[in-house]
């Protein structure tokens, strides 16, 4: 995921088309410092959320009112990505809450010039363990470097071609590149895809049973689903209260990305009236006092100038920065 964020709205509500209403209360952009890419975002409570650097692996918790991260946690020893000269980048790009563990996904996808990437085959999960005010980050499990095998070897998704899709570069067409991860009601995940995109259509897959999984057990998977996303690819999703809110992009840089609702069953419904002009969504994640009520959108920002300068090369991290801002419906 390049680039992500936070949808620019200018009126104060917008009709869903399925028939919600859509609050927004205008607040100005929340600005966060420290890190530039955001890639995977997902709430601890109203106040707080961890998020990821696709180009660190690096744990962030930030007060949802802006300003320098509350506490870090580097996670490439856990996951295998500490070289003996250099931290090999895990690219990772999306989470998904269940309960008060989180699961955290790569890319699983070649570098942008087409170099197989193995370190970028990763799914893991932390826990959040909550002492007073303070939050901690705890690896749990096993780091699981076998998903993209199993994608392959799954006879149920031999028409997307997984195997000729992981030899091309993530941005090219029929290349392969996860960038969503969302739970369900029935606490499994289900993996978004922002590219392939079969005959337009965006990708999604259950994986059954997470919690082994990062035990080392091979991944099971449920039927794969297809949504019109007018040929978009997947960026982020979350679920709440009986809907999904997608963030929809294309599969290479540029182009407009979308935000579509869906119940889990039915087709999908563009939310009208948000406009990314000029922005780059790259994850969502609910949270109010309740678990309702509200959306929170991060950007990825590593290619925003600074000084004159792309954030992501800014020696002084201090200075670089991600935006995100709160919708509310």
């Amino acid at each position: 995921m390049k680039r992500s964020l936070l949808f620019c709205l200018a009126c104060i509500s917008i009709k869903l088309s399925s028939g919600l209403l859509l609050a927004e209360s205008a607040p100005d952009i929340i600005t966060f410092f420290g890190m530039c890419n955001a890639s995977a975002i997902t709430a601890v409570d109203s106040d707080r959320f961890i998020v990821a650097d696709d180009e660190d692996n690096v744990l962030r918790i930030y007060r949802r009112t802006g300003g320098k991260p509350l506490a870090e946690q580097d996670v490439s020893e856990f996951i295998g990505n500490k070289g003996k000269k250099k931290t090999k980048e895990a690219d990772l790009e999306a989470s998904a809450r269940i309960g008060t563990r989180t699961f955290w996904i790569s890319s699983h996808g070649r570098n942008s010039t087409g170099k197989e990437m193995p370190d970028r085959q990763r799914l893991f999960a932390t826990d959040i363990r909550l002492s007073g005010d303070s939050v901690a980050i705890e690896p749990t499990g096993k780091p699981y470097t076998g998903l993209l095998h199993d994608l392959i070897n799954e006879k149920r998704f031999a028409h997307y071609k997984f195997a000729e899709a992981a030899k091309i570069a993530p941005k090219s067409p029929g290349a392969l590149n996860i960038e969503g991860l969302s739970a369900t009601p029935e606490n499994h995940l289900l993996i978004g895809f922002r590219n392939p995109v079969p005959e337009g259509k965006a990708v999604l897959i259950p994986l059954l049973n997470p919690n082994e999984v990062i035990q080392g057990e091979h991944a099971r998977f449920g039927d794969s689903i297809e949504l019109d996303l007018g040929g978009l690819g997947i960026r982020g999703i979350d679920y709440q209260s009986g809907r999904y809110m997608i963030i929809a992009g294309p599969i290479n840089e540029g182009g407009t990305s979308r935000l579509y609702e869906w119940n889990g069953k039915d087709q999908v419904h563009l939310v009208k009236g948000i406009s990314f002009a000029g922005l780059n969504p790259e994850g969502v994640a609910f949270k109010g006092e309740d678990g309702t009520g509200e959306y929170f959108v991060i950007s990825d920002d590593g290619t925003l100038p600074i000084d004159g300068i792309s954030c992501k090369d800014l020696e002084d991290q201090t200075k670089r920065e991600f935006r995100g801002k709160v919708f509310k419906f």
